[in-house]
């Protein structure tokens, strides 16, 4: 495998984990951009806690106006929270609340199955078994500080 094989094996993972977030028909379908950047600003809240919007959108790359959506809706779903930041009373701080937000336990209660079935082109439960195994031992491997 070389680079370029690495980075579109990871475009067609991220499509599929957006395939199966649950909250839409199909998955995350036409909100898939939304669900993208709502997890991409979430990963880089729970990395960076206490971080301003504007370092958010540093880091991440997305403009200022879709950090604060996305946080705004992190917000509504009980998975961020705000405090202002002591240093400038205009900023606010963002990190992860403590404990699970509902919306967060259903997401991660949420299998790939079916949307990897999709992608796959298969209905056989075996194959998709398989993969989904070669998915979860992968992520052990490089997300060693999340429970896989």
């Amino acid at each position: 495998m070389n680079g370029v094989d690495l980075f579109l094996l990871g475009r067609a993972l991220m499509k599929i984990g957006e395939d199966a977030l649950p909250g839409a028909p199909g998955g995350a379908g036409k909100y898939a951009g939304s669900a993208r950047m709502v997890l991409i600003v979430a990963s880089d809240i729970a990395e960076h806690p206490g971080s301003a919007v504007g370092e958010i959108a540093t880091r991440t790359g997305l403009p200022q106006s879709q950090v604060s959506t996305a946080i705004a809706r992190l917000k509504e779903s009980g998975a961020v929270q705000t405090v202002p930041d002591p240093a400038d009373r205009r900023r606010a701080l963002v990190s992860q609340t403590p404990g699970v937000s509902d919306r967060l336990a259903q997401v991660r209660a949420t299998g790939i199955e079916d949307a990897l079935a999709t992608a796959l082109g298969t209905d056989d439960p075996a194959r998709v078994a398989e993969l989904t195994r070669a998915l979860e031992q992968l992520a052990r491997a490089l997300l060693p500080d999340r429970k896989v």
